[in-house]
């Protein structure tokens, strides 16, 4: 099953969506926001990404930037601190059985196919 984490005011999100429609792909929608991902769901789509939590934190959020910035965290701070605030989380993310992707631009999605 695909899934995408999708935020639906954010232009790339919706632009994700639209490529998965286009290529003809049946998914699901997870928006993160109202349906929070558990820690083992956040880990699982990490490792999917081969990549650390750094990668999947949107820096330019006010919360990241006014909290969060200077500070030396550890890879489980940010973690902890991504499943308080899950608005951190870069959009889309699109998982496909064992690979995921970020879509910025959205049009590494189709890499996945």
């Amino acid at each position: 099953m695909i899934e995408i984490l999708h935020n639906p005011r954010c232009g790339k999100s919706r632009e994700g969506k639209a490529i998965l429609d286009e290529l003809g792909k049946e998914y699901k929608v997870v928006n993160y926001l109202k349906e929070p991902l558990s820690e083992e769901k956040l880990k699982d789509i990490l490792s999917k990404l081969k990549g650390s939590v750094q990668d999947i934190i949107r820096t330019k959020e006010p919360i990241w930037i006014t909290q969060f910035k200077d500070k030396n965290l550890s890879e489980h701070e940010l973690l902890k601190i991504v499943l308080e605030y899950p608005q951190l989380i870069e959009r889309p993310v699109v998982i496909v059985n064992n690979k995921a992707v970020i879509g910025r631009p959205p049009i590494l999605i189709k890499t996945l196919f």
